[in-house]
């Protein structure tokens, strides 16, 4: 499945920083204890925090996954909107192999699939609450191809038990976290790829990176191949989502308070209604995806 490249110019809008980044996803769970274990002994992520309802869970001092515990809520309708997957993002094959062999000894029920995109090499699964989540690793940027102004993405086969004899190592197999891990972008379902381009492009400032006929759209900052992509795949039509588990904040981390304070502005000139209390600003897109902005990687 190739990405198309559609012309459309975004060189007079305001942009986000080259520097900005995603940060960590919340999900709302009703299993706090199965969601955690997931995440932690099969994913391969550590615990940074855990208080209550609410367990904080990456690499280092980076979060990944924050996991709010809400038992009041329920799954949502089917197509409705919401979190597509996370992708967490990993330094090295090598890496990405531990967590993806990880996932097939602890949880091997979840794997739902495996591409080469050309940009980066990807792992797919659903989480105990089917939250799609991608794990991958990125190809230098060097070996990447753009073609006016869009980056070239495909999905080949990629077979996961070549790529684990290719990659996995004793030593990975015996200590599997290694290295450090992120959050490299996030993929909503959404109701239409305009009204997604309208506020993520012309109103947030992300880059379009590419288009996938008019069921999928990627964005960035800064030339990354995507931090962002909305698709209606399965959710086609739907409107704004009502409270239910699943995707709780997706957070982006801006470089600067006055990045910060620049998007706050352009978002209140666009008529989106912002929550800004100095340190973070916060708005929902048209599908009442809850999105957060900040300029350090703050879980609270």
């Amino acid at each position: 499945m190739s990405v198309s490249v559609r012309m459309t110019d975004d060189r007079n809008l305001d942009r986000l920083a080259d520097d900005t980044a995603m940060g960590a996803v919340t999900l709302l769970v009703g299993d706090l204890d199965a969601m955690t274990a997931y995440y932690r002994d099969a994913v391969t992520l550590r615990v940074l925090a855990a208080d209550g309802d609410r367990v904080v869970l990456g690499r280092g001092t980076t979060p990944v996954i924050v996991l709010r515990y809400s038992p009041e809520l329920r799954h949502a309708a089917p197509r409705s909107a919401g979190l597509f997957h996370t992708a967490i993002l990993f330094e090295s094959r090598e890496a990405l192999a531990a967590a993806v062999y990880s996932v097939a000894s602890h949880a091997p029920g979840t794997f739902t699939g495996s591409s080469d995109h050309l940009v980066s090499q990807a792992f797919y699964f659903d989480d105990p609450e089917d939250n799609g989540v991608e794990l991958y690793w990125d190809r230098d940027r060097t070996e990447w191809s753009w073609t006016h102004g869009r980056i070239e993405m495909d999905t080949l086969f990629l077979d996961p038990n070549l790529f684990l004899q290719q990659n996995l190592t004793e030593e990975a197999i015996a200590e599997p976290v290694i290295g450090g891990a992120s959050v490299g972008h996030v993929h909503l379902s959404v109701g239409d790829v305009a009204s997604a381009r309208e506020f993520y492009v012309e109103r947030l400032g992300f880059a379009t990176t590419a288009e996938l006929g008019g069921s999928a759209l990627f964005v960035s900052a800064g030339g990354y191949h995507h931090h962002m992509a909305m698709n209606t795949w399965r959710s086609a039509g739907a409107g704004r989502r009502s409270p239910a588990l699943g995707l709780g904040r997706v957070d982006i981390v801006l470089p600067s308070n006055d990045e910060l304070g620049s998007v706050a502005e352009r978002m209140s000139h666009h008529g989106i209604q912002v929550r800004d209390d100095g340190q973070s600003v916060a708005f929902e897109d048209p599908w009442a995806n809850a999105i957060r902005l900040t300029t350090a990687e703050v879980t609270g």
